[in-house]
């Protein structure tokens, strides 16, 4: 064997014996930190567990009590979020962090991140007044934020609706509180506002008689508030009649579909026309 072999062969032996003895002097502190990541590790596992299920448990309760089902995951997520915090913390301070210290910059990176992510944290804070006022609630038919749908769920910082033609809508929760809330489920019975033109030569009295008879033939439509019909204008082409019959909110579109059909076909019936638009032309000899 050359000397230079020999040399390195000493000098990875006094390797490995340097490396002995810094294991077999720092043997207690590595075991210490050994079983304190490992704690750590078990801490945010089991931790992870025990939120879920408080989350949950605090869900059950919520709907126990029959709370709507929007608040009820919006407190849940609230509590879950918090309680996760809690647990990282606990976790950290078993490698040695300071709690403190965690706290201070978990304070410093929220400031630094609430300046830069405002209007994340208007929608937090709508979100917050929506769940404490409740202008809507989950199922209810709503136009916010210059959308319609009925509301699918409340979250942190947006509320989801699903639109009459099966799409999911994000709004944030700031442009829902932002500007005018439109609840169309809000009351048991609604208005069905209907406009019905007849040619000037109708019977205006009769066409009225015609109206409210095929209205009241429909058992979905209510007695009390009672139907509404008068003129509303002299058009160019025709008399507009304001028709207001009232229904259960959940019957409303299949009254208002099936009660222009009625009023048209029963027009028909009687005689009366319901014109197109037209202009008279007169000339005359120069």
């Amino acid at each position: 064997m050359s000397t230079e072999s020999v040399g390195k062969a000493a000098t990875l032996s006094d390797g490995l014996t340097h490396a002995e003895n810094w294991l077999l002097d720092h043997s207690d502190l590595l075991i210490q930190y050994g079983v304190n990541i490992i704690s750590a590790i078990l801490i945010l596992f089991i931790g992870n567990l025990v939120v879920k299920a408080i989350a949950k448990s605090v869900s059950k309760v919520l709907n126990s009590k029959q709370m709507d089902k929007a608040v009820v995951e919006f407190i849940s997520a609230i509590v879950r979020y918090l309680l996760f915090v809690i647990v990282l913390i606990a976790a950290l301070s078993r490698i040695g962090v300071q709690t403190a210290s965690v706290v201070a910059v978990i304070g410093a990176a929220g400031l630094a991140i609430g300046l830069a992510l405002q209007g994340s944290l208007s929608n937090f804070a709508a979100g917050v007044l929506i769940v404490a006022f409740r202008p809507f609630k989950s199922g209810d038919y709503v136009e916010v934020g210059g959308v319609a749908g009925s509301v699918q769920a409340i979250h942190i910082f947006q509320t989801i609706l699903k639109s009459p033609d099966n799409k999911m809508v994000v709004v944030p929760n700031s442009s829902v509180i932002g500007g005018a809330i439109t609840n169309y489920s809000k009351h048991e019975t609604r208005r069905v506002d209907l406009t019905v033109g007849v040619s000037y030569s109708a019977d205006l009295q009769l066409t009225k008689k015609v109206i409210r008879e095929t209205l009241e033939k429909d058992l979905r439509i209510l007695k009390d508030p009672d139907i509404t019909i008068g003129v509303l204008a002299l058009a160019d082409s025709s008399v507009n009649f304001v028709v207001r019959p009232w229904c259960k909110t959940s019957d409303y579109w299949p009254v208002y579909y099936d009660s222009i059909q009625a009023i048209k076909e029963a027009l028909d019936e009687n005689g009366i026309e319901i014109p197109f638009p037209q202009v008279d032309v007169h000339m005359s000899k120069s």
